[in-house]
């Protein structure tokens, strides 16, 4: 409860020294009245997360509850500290008077504010009511003996209220100080001296355009304007460690290829002014091209932008009716294209790797020639699958297995190691009744009509079975991050797309659901393993339940915080993304894995994680499946000796 949170760091000589100090803030803390409760926080991990909040805060305040959009505006005025406790409570009540909403966060220690409000920069009256509030903040500020900017400097936001802080004489000296340096005035316009007014330029005063689109953008309102403008420059995606966000940036170190980049250039497109071509403007098109869609900025992103869903409706839009790119038949058909193949896949290997048509291949299929095209498997998943099971009545504990292209046809030992674990820990493994693909593929490369297709197809077959109560385990991270988000995406009004989104597991999060009596099997002795974590499964499930399962055999786990792999499905393989690809990986996540003690198991349930790092770097990694299956057989080897 209570309507603010202030955290408050602390420490000393050493651990005993520091402790003390901090029961002796808590003691003081609690004698205050209007304090509720005092926390001290000593885990490291938990400290990061509530400095996280603090630093994530310009990002965190953009959007109300009810998603009402804030800006900044308001924003980095300090009063001394000993004045801070009566500002706030005028300053409420001044936003009370004119009946604005907005979170106010900073560093208090100081006295500096930043805030986020809710202003009406869209239309006339609500920019006049937005230069109203300005005056009287700042007459409110100086009140308090303050300032206007107490950390980043006046610039064109405040310039316009300096007379209400410094004398006429004062406001005179400045002009003439610059007139010595400056004559011509050619040096900043507008600021401080002859300052342009703080409305003067609004971005938001000019209208943007509001393309139909085909996404659902639900908690955007349906409006890409809407979606876009939720990056307000924080920056966060120019980080150049921890997280996913954002890879290609990582790789390029070009303000285009970050988050903020692309959806600037996007808000630029919607404007229609400097980008005047709309999805067809080339600028766009230069932007969203080195964008992996790995997700990474849905979570890392303090403003939850989605460039992946983003990019996937910039490609439907660009190429609608158009003749697409030929990696968007390749790629974007490949389960199609991989039931083909599964008829004759010795005969498919031998093209796609023969030194005589490889390069054909490729270069009709838009696939980079550094890359060698993945074996397909002699008989897919479904086909080793016992077949009996799907003819038996439900069991009390049965699970629907998700037979995704990437298991069912390059590496079904997957599945197969996925059915002994679940069959271990007393499942009875079930499979769709007709074959099925939840579209992932399709909505990758913008393909979105047959995205929406192929899902609703998919949730017709197995919508019964999981609506009797049965869960739906999928391997592969991408198609299970489909199911948990993007498929109310494609199908919004769809009860089925809804239902699934709620029933659908990896298989750490199913075992700890519905099998958490189940004795895990046990690792050797001093085992080691390093768990990569997919981007789709790092933004839309997180791996706790993984790294947790991994623990619990005995192995210790390492969860790497390397960044994407660089392969991301289609985009590392696709012609002209290679070096880019190459470089994500080994700016990261290949340094992460090479540190690694001699002999760690590496995880990795993506196929897209598992190749890259084989392509790239010679490591064999295996899914999460196959490492209990693995140890499963070592338990009963050694059974059947004693």
């Amino acid at each position: 409860g209570g309507g603010a949170g202030r955290g408050v760091g602390g420490g000393g000589v050493d651990v005993e020294a520091a402790a003390w100090e901090a029961e002796e803030m808590v003691k003081a803390l609690r004698g205050i009245d209007g304090v509720l409760d005092v926390r001290v926080v000593e885990d490291p991990a938990a400290q990061r997360t509530v400095w996280k909040i603090r630093e994530d805060g310009s990002g965190l305040a953009t959007r109300s509850v009810d998603g009402v959009l804030s800006w900044p505006g308001w924003e980095d005025a300090a009063v001394p500290p000993r004045n801070l406790g009566a500002y706030l409570r005028d300053f409420h009540r001044l936003l009370d008077q004119f009946g604005l909403k907005g979170v106010v966060y900073g560093h208090f220690g100081e006295g500096c504010l930043h805030v986020r409000l809710d202003f009406n920069l869209q239309s006339d009256d609500g920019v006049a009511h937005f230069r109203r509030f300005m005056a009287e903040a700042a007459k409110l500020v100086v009140a308090h003996g303050g300032t206007l900017s107490g950390e980043h400097g006046d610039g064109r936001a405040r310039s316009e209220h300096l007379p209400t802080m410094y004398s006429d004489e004062l406001i005179r000296a400045f002009g003439r100080f610059k007139a010595i340096w400056d004559p011509r005035g050619r040096l900043n316009p507008g600021v401080i001296v002859d300052p342009a007014g703080v409305a003067d330029d609004l971005r938001m005063r000019h209208r943007w355009r509001t393309p139909r689109v085909e996404l659902a953008l639900r908690e955007d309102g349906g409006e890409l304007g809407r979606a876009v403008h939720r990056c307000v420059g924080v920056a966060r995606c120019r980080t150049g460690s921890g997280g996913v966000m954002c890879p290609s940036y990582r790789a390029t170190r070009d303000e285009k290829d970050s988050t903020r980049g692309r959806a600037r250039v996007l808000q630029e497109m919607l404007l229609g002014e400097t980008v005047t071509k709309g999805w067809k403007s080339p600028e766009v098109a230069e932007a969203l091209d080195l964008c992996l869609s790995c997700k990474g900025c849905k979570i890392d992103c303090p403003v939850g932008v989605d460039m992946a869903s983003y990019k996937s409706e910039y490609l439907y839009q660009r190429y609608k009716h158009r003749l697409r790119p030929a990696s968007h038949y390749s790629m974007g058909w490949l389960p199609r294209l991989a039931r083909i193949a599964a008829k004759a896949p010795r005969v498919v290997n031998w093209v796609a790797s023969s030194k005589i048509t490889s390069g054909l291949v490729k270069r009709m299929g838009g696939i980079a020639p550094q890359r060698r095209i993945p074996a397909f498997a002699r008989r897919p998943f479904t086909e080793v699958f016992d077949q009996g099971l799907r003819q038996e009545p439900l069991p009390e504990k049965s699970v629907l297995l998700w037979p995704d292209t990437f298991t069912n046809y390059f590496a079904p030992a997957i599945g197969q190691a996925a059915v002994r674990v679940l069959r271990a820990a007393g499942f009875d493994v079930l499979l769709p009744s007709r074959p099925v693909c939840c579209g992932l593929t399709w909505l990758s490369t913008g393909q979105l009509k047959a995205a929406r297709r192929k899902l609703r197809h998919a949730l017709r077959t197995v919508a019964p079975v999981v609506s009797a109560g049965v869960p739906m385990l999928v391997l592969e991270p991408s198609c299970a991050a489909l199911f948990r988000s993007d498929a109310t995406e494609l199908l919004p009004d769809d009860a089925d797309a809804r239902m699934l989104a709620d029933n659908t597991y990896t298989l750490a999060e199913l075992l700890a659901k519905f099998a958490p009596d189940w004795e895990v099997p046990k690792a050797k002795e001093g085992e080691q393993a390093a768990l990569q974590v997919h981007c789709h499964q790092h933004a839309v499930m997180g791996a706790g339940p993984d790294a947790a399962l991994l623990r619990a055999t005995g192995a210790a786990t390492t969860v790497l915080d390397a960044g994407c792999c660089g392969l991301a499905g289609n985009f590392g393989f696709e012609r002209g993304h290679y070096e880019v690809s190459r470089k994500v990986a080994e700016q990261g996540v290949l340094p992460a894995l090479a540190a690694q003690p001699p002999g760690t198991a590496v995880v990795a349930d993506g196929f897209s994680c598992r190749t890259q790092f084989e392509q790239l770097a010679g490591i064999r990694s295996r899914h999460l499946a196959e490492v209990l299956a693995a140890r499963l057989d070592l338990e009963s080897t050694q059974a059947q000796r004693l």
